[in-house]
């Protein structure tokens, strides 16, 4: 009942907006202060555990692919996609939104950052949506969820955090999420061709853009594609380890960057300091996790949840729908980084103890969290679109429309429940 309370506790704080990586840390030092059998001697394994915290080469990934989106974000790059895209769907019915949802899955591949997705498709797709005559609902839904596709497509922080955390491959993980991803995709594509049928007001074709022809196309796709094959190639060939593969993607997009003439001592000085902000941010909470899951596994929290789990219901299915639905409203109030630290390690002696495969449990995760990105009234990309959208559009528009592109992701979550298959695929 302390472990019960010990968990609860930070939730509250972190509701209150108190800083992820000083409550969970600090939480920690309140209860090995005041708990007797405790004490701050339980803090003396604490050094070691950091230390292998920073010499991890799988967690090196995650600064060189948030360094990798970045340059690419500054590069201009999504932008010429994006308008050549729709120049290529213009004259179908629900052309731009679909245009929206391929370069959000060519951004996930190629940059993997969500916040820069979102940020990039409200500021550009958005407005050309609307002046196109799209229904606002619609428009600001396909911009949101395409936006999150980085959640789920390789090479998704979240799933290196995840190979981390539950210490199976990461390069496993990104191939048992390829098709994942582009059920989701697919899902995506085919939703906005029905409701383009069933009612042709809301997204209408944009005879009046400018055609393109397929050389100019080739130029703008073919940039960001080469990239996320050399990456996500080498990775998937055994040629190179993730970071590794990450490294390179820096220098590719350095490359691209240099090619496309938006390389410049400002934009690389931008890249770099936000790659810090955000690396330090979650390594930060890591450290801050790391001390809580100590104190709360000394007071028997995870030997609690595997009794219950294992013992008193001993059911897998019942366990694998009360994690997802757990973890689905937490993500309505936590970022996805605490979840994965905290949450995540709680449930690994359960799901060893009912002979769950890692991999595909963690991309369940992955797709959970993604949902829990996009739902109301909490969604981190709902923020974000409504930051970047200001007043062209109400915050009631888009929670409505995102509700449709929840209940895809939902779907596509149970898909890959009831045919494991899909993840195993390629591995």
């Amino acid at each position: 009942m302390i472990a019960l309370g010990m968990f609860v506790l930070a939730l509250l704080l972190l509701l209150l907006g108190i800083p992820v990586a000083f409550v969970f840390g600090g939480v920690a030092l309140l209860f090995a202060l005041f708990i007797p059998e405790l004490g701050l001697e339980i803090f003396n394994l604490l050094p070691f555990r950091i230390f292998g915290i920073m010499s991890n080469s799988t967690l090196m990934a995650v600064p060189l692919f948030i360094a990798m989106g970045l340059v690419m974000e500054k590069s201009q790059m999504a932008e010429k996609l994006l308008l050549s895209m729709s120049r290529a769907f213009r004259s179908v019915r629900g052309g731009l939104a679909i245009s929206v949802v391929l370069v959000g899955a060519l951004l996930a591949a190629s940059t993997g950052i969500v916040s820069a997705s979102v940020v990039m498709l409200s500021v550009i797709a958005l407005p050309l949506m609307l002046k196109a005559g799209y229904n606002k609902g619609l428009a600001s839904g396909t911009v949101a969820a395409s936006g999150t596709l980085g959640q789920i497509i390789p090479p998704s922080i979240i799933l290196i955090i995840l190979g981390d955390v539950m210490s199976v491959s990461v390069g496993d993980l990104f191939m048992g999420a390829v098709l994942p991803g582009v059920l989701l995709v697919s899902l995506y594509i085919a939703y906005i061709i029905i409701i383009s049928l069933v009612n042709p007001s809301m997204a209408p074709s944009s005879e009046e853009i400018e055609p393109i022809g397929f050389v100019e196309l080739l130029r703008s796709i073919l940039p960001p594609l080469l990239l996320m094959m050399a990456v996500l190639g080498s990775i998937f060939a055994g040629i190179a380890s993730p970071t590794e593969s990450a490294a390179f993607g820096v220098l590719g997009a350095v490359i691209l960057s240099a090619g496309s003439r938006t390389l410049d001592f400002a934009m690389l000085r931008y890249a770099m300091l936000e790659t810090v902000k955000l690396s330090g941010m979650i390594f930060m909470i890591l450290i801050g996790a790391t001390a809580f899951s100590l104190v709360f596994n000394e007071l028997g929290g995870t030997d609690l949840v595997l009794e219950y789990f294992s013992e008193d219901i001993g059911d897998v299915w019942i366990f694998i729908a009360v994690s997802m639905l757990a973890i689905f409203i937490l993500g309505f109030f936590i970022d996805f980084i605490e979840i994965s630290f905290i949450i995540v390690p709680i449930l690994l002696p359960v799901m060893d103890a009912f002979g769950i495969d890692p991999i595909w449990f963690a991309i369940l995760i992955a797709l959970n969290l993604q949902a829990s990105f996009l739902t109301p009234p909490f969604g981190l990309a709902l923020f974000f679109l409504k930051g970047a959208a200001q007043k062209s559009i109400t915050t009631m528009e888009i929670y409505k429309g995102i509700i449709p592109f929840i209940a895809l992701q939902i779907l596509a979550l149970g898909i890959v429940i009831l045919f494991p298959d899909l993840v195993f695929a390629f591995l």
